[in-house]
């Protein structure tokens, strides 16, 4: 373990906080707690991440199963795990400063279309895109759930938090095993991401509060502004 005790508390509230934002949108936890473990330790990024996530997205999965639209995200999953397969190669090969600046620049534009009226409907063709954009972006920032949030975004809340748990459960699994594959998952990333779990755990029980919040009709609000926080904090980390 790597972490001092004032720093594992801060990475405690990070964890809770992401963990609930992810039980509400589908996504979150990337973009709440990256940054943060960034700072702390740029050595658990992402593989705490991802391994954080496989828990928690498979505990989404199963509680809005009523909700989950089987059909397109089997396409989404299909797309994720091409998009994987590059994003470790990128992991690998390309600079940190040139795939952030690239998807940040590239969710500010999603996030300007979609509020100007210039939405992308599901389809087979889109969701698989969606889901190929997630799986690069997921294994090689930590944060791969918004490109499918702001196709996404027009769902209900319930149809919104299952296709992205479905979605993240599967993606999040394969992306931590090519993670580990290609040895960029150590130790440190295993210890402490089982100590970090329980708070991960405790943050999608308190996600249960907020979703009947977010259903009266803010969930698309709160994809956009977050998508939009996303990109930020990407070009926060890299920038500074």
């Amino acid at each position: 373990m790597v972490l001092s005790g004032a720093e594992l508390a801060i990475a405690v509230v990070a964890v809770v906080a992401g963990a609930c934002l992810q039980g509400s949108l589908g996504f979150g936890l990337g973009l709440v707690a990256a940054p943060v473990l960034v700072i702390l330790d740029s050595r658990l990024v992402p593989g705490v991440i991802l391994g954080i996530g496989v828990p928690l997205t498979y505990l989404m999965a199963w509680r809005e199963r009523r909700s989950l639209d089987v059909r397109g995200v089997s396409w989404a999953i299909a797309g994720r795990m091409g998009g994987t397969v590059f994003g470790t190669l990128a992991v690998v090969m390309l600079t940190e400063r040139a795939l952030a600046l690239f998807f940040a620049f590239s969710l500010l534009t999603a996030v300007v279309l979609s509020v100007i009226g210039l939405s992308v409907t599901p389809t087979p063709r889109t969701m698989m895109a969606a889901g190929v954009g997630s799986g690069f972006m997921g294994t090689a920032t930590s944060v791969g759930g918004p490109p499918m949030a702001l196709l996404l975004q027009r769902e209900e809340g319930a149809a919104l938090r299952a296709s992205l748990a479905a979605f993240m459960a599967f993606g999040a699994t394969f992306s931590l095993v090519a993670l580990v594959s290609a040895g960029q998952f150590s130790r440190i990333d295993a210890v402490t991401t089982v100590v970090l779990a329980v708070p991960a755990l405790a943050g999608f029980a308190l996600s249960r509060w907020t979703n009947r919040i977010l259903d009266r009709g803010y969930t698309r609000t709160v994809v956009l502004i977050f998508a939009t926080a996303s990109a930020v904090s990407i070009l926060i980390k890299t920038l500074v």
